[in-house]
């Protein structure tokens, strides 16, 4: 069954005037693939916003998809870990929505570099997730002063000082389960580095998860939310074809 509903404006998650998404949906007439739900970067920095991820969601809205391009609380107003918990709670909106709805498709999660890292985290709530140069390992974000001292600028403390905070923060040092996932990383990157990718998918092979790493030799990190960068058709041809024609329900949030 086809959803009938609009599928288009904002939709609030959270009291917050942060906590919100906006959902469009494709061109009249065309029957959705899923859900798409992009999740932005910017090193946990408030002034960069969901604004970051729509030429990424117009690409996806040709080629099918409904967009959900989520907004969440960062920055000094929004403390660790309010952009995970905030991540969750729209997928879980998104995840009722579909039930409601009876929207078909599966739910997949697009995540750029700190909306890699959100993406990975919550990936039990969606069907698939695509990891844009995502941020992997927070421990080693703040010792490689990466992001002009991202790290330590947000957490303000140090892995040493609150290991336990920076352990739950990182993708790598959590169970990743058994979500298809797709990461795609340029080797010429100097926000986050490729090593962190290749370090999360060695310790995705050695638990078995089905995370797949595909990289660039010119992909720079900015380049990664780029349509019509190299890598860009190759995520849209995985997302249409990495589902079967019944994908399974994504856990629950208390899952």
């Amino acid at each position: 069954m086809t959803s009938t509903a609009p599928l288009s404006g904002i939709l609030s998650y959270g009291p917050d005037e942060a906590q919100h998404l906006v959902l469009s949906r494709p061109a009249p007439g065309t029957e959705p693939r899923g859900i798409a739900a992009l999740v932005h970067g910017g090193y946990w920095r408030s002034h960069l916003t969901a604004s970051l991820m729509e030429p990424l969601a117009a690409s996806l809205r040709a080629e099918g998809w409904i967009t959900a391009n989520i907004e969440y609380r960062r920055g000094a107003g929004g403390p660790w870990p309010d952009p995970l918990r905030d991540t969750a709670a729209a997928l879980g909106s998104l995840n009722a929505m579909m039930r409601r709805e009876s929207i078909p498709g599966p739910l997949v999660s697009v995540g750029h570099s700190v909306g890699g890292q959100l993406a990975l985290l919550t990936a039990r709530l969606a069907n698939g997730v695509v990891a844009l140069a995502p941020v992997t390992d927070v421990k080693r974000t703040y010792l490689e002063d990466l992001g002009d001292g991202a790290a330590a600028e947000y957490f303000g403390t140090s892995p040493a000082q609150a290991p336990e905070t920076y352990e739950a923060a990182s993708p790598v040092r959590q169970p990743l389960g058994a979500t298809p996932t797709l990461i795609l990383h340029g080797v010429n990157d100097n926000r986050v580095p490729i090593g962190h990718s290749r370090s999360f998918m060695a310790t995705a092979q050695s638990q078995g998860s089905p995370v797949r790493l595909r990289e660039f030799a010119a992909l720079g990190h900015l380049e990664a939310i780029d349509p019509s960068a190299v890598h860009w058709a190759g995520a849209l041809s995985w997302m249409a074809n990495a589902f079967g024609p019944e994908p399974r329900a994504p856990r629950s949030e208390s899952a």
